[in-house]
């Protein structure tokens, strides 16, 4: 936890502290679960705050259903167009970003489709569409699965080059590297993975590609018993100085893998 210490942490936190052990439950997209940044997050929050955090960490799609639901009292994902929705709806409330990386596709190292040399996403998608090169999707209603179907636009892809895989972005990952395919990820989990496996980054840095995540309370309208107080308080430290500086620092072998507070109104 660089240039934090505990204590610093703590006197800098005084304004969430309460008395004895609480707890708050989180739903939340697999890539800040899997990338490691989260564990960092909730470590320095309970310390501060003697407050648990529970995570369920899932796909956007099933975290949002879950937050419906009142399962949890925080969600915390990135797939702006289906949060906007059901912020109109009602069941979230104080929706705010937090930070955002982006999303590249990854592929084998000799990039047999070539898609380096593409420098529009539709471009890169359509080649792969027309060779074909297996592709593997997430499937799952993620956030990252909800990019992709917005990136491939009104012509979806078929045939037995597209396997949808159903499974969070580790699990996918793996199965490209396993099957030498082509995969979309955000960079963060790609990072997290990246020595693990035999692909590379074969096409990145377009404006489609930016991935941004926001933060959102259950509406205590709808359900009364979740802990609105709690998590209030979770947004602003996720929102406050000391979260930002945390995710501005927290690196996996020297690289950045989220940008603090993106400020887009998405």
């Amino acid at each position: 936890m660089t240039l934090l210490s505990v204590l610093g942490i703590s006197l800098l936190l005084m304004t969430f502290s309460s008395h004895g052990q609480q707890s708050l439950t989180i739903a939340t997209t697999t890539s800040t679960d899997n990338s490691g940044l989260l564990t960092v997050l909730n470590e320095a929050y309970q310390q501060a705050t003697q407050t648990k955090v529970n995570v369920v960490a899932v796909g956007t799609g099933k975290a949002l259903k879950i937050g419906r639901q009142g399962d949890v009292d925080v969600v915390l994902v990135h797939a702006p167009a289906a949060e906007k929705a059901y912020v109109a709806q009602g069941w979230f409330i104080d929706r705010v970003p937090v930070m955002q990386n982006d999303f590249v596709i990854i592929g084998p190292l000799d990039d047999p489709a070539q898609l380096q040399q593409y420098h529009a996403t539709d471009k890169a998608l359509a080649a792969l569409m027309q060779q074909p090169y297996r592709f593997i999707s997430r499937g799952d209603d993620s956030g990252t699965h909800k990019k992709e179907l917005f990136l491939w636009g009104k012509t979806l892809p078929a045939g037995e080059w597209y396997i949808e895989a159903g499974q969070g972005m580790g699990a996918v990952i793996t199965m490209a590297d396993q099957m030498q395919a082509y995969t979309l990820t955000d960079r963060g989990t790609y990072i997290a993975f990246a020595d693990k496996v035999a692909l590379k980054v074969v096409h990145e840095g377009t404006p489609p590609l930016l991935n941004p995540y926001h933060v959102m309370a259950v509406n205590p309208a709808k359900h009364p018993h979740i802990d609105y107080q709690q998590a209030k308080n979770y947004i602003d430290f996720l929102t406050g100085p000391i979260g930002q500086k945390l995710i501005g620092e927290f690196r996996i072998k020297e690289q950045v893998l989220f940008y603090p507070n993106n400020t887009d109104k998405n």
